[in-house]
């Protein structure tokens, strides 16, 4: 079955993939390193993981699989899980794709250097209202695709 798995610290839409998951029927994980309220839901489960780097990242990458979807500004991270086979999309409605992920990599470490370097400052866009609708538009779009999807077959289990 599809489950969501949101990177959910920062996550700016976590209201909205409650709605959209609560309306197919979805189960949802919204992993973080601190207390997230989540709604009373039994599909919904807050996932509250150590303080070590990345120890979010690395649960939802371990755990995620073909065809689930991954909610997450986090570039890196959505390179792991499009290697895992899952879907991801980014809070501001961008699809992250394995066409597009080796480029989104370079330029981001482009811009770390820059950063480090002093040539640019600030840090991400401001989240913005189309986002959230873009964000809306294509989790909706993402959940149809997976769901008209043909599914492979489980593999047969030993007696």
């Amino acid at each position: 079955m599809l489950e969501v798995y949101v990177d959910g610290d920062a996550c700016p839409v976590k209201d909205e993939v409650f709605r959209v998951a609560k309306r197919h029927g979805l189960r949802v994980f919204v992993v973080s390193q601190g207390p997230l309220r989540v709604p009373d839901d039994e599909r919904v489960e807050a996932v509250r993981v150590g303080r070590g780097f990345d120890a979010a990242d690395n649960w939802i990458a371990e755990r995620i699989a073909v065809d689930d979807i991954a909610i997450t500004a986090d570039i890196p991270l959505a390179d792991r899980c499009l290697k895992r086979g899952a879907r991801v999309v980014g809070p501001d409605g961008r699809e992250f794709t394995d066409a597009m992920i080796g480029s989104a990599l370079a330029s981001r470490e482009l811009a770390e250097q820059l950063r480090a370097m002093g040539e640019l400052g600030g840090g991400p866009r401001p989240f913005e209202p189309k986002h959230r609708s873009r964000f809306l538009a294509r989790l909706e779009e993402t959940i149809r695709s997976v769901q008209r999807s043909p599914r492979p077959p489980a593999a047969p289990t030993s007696s």
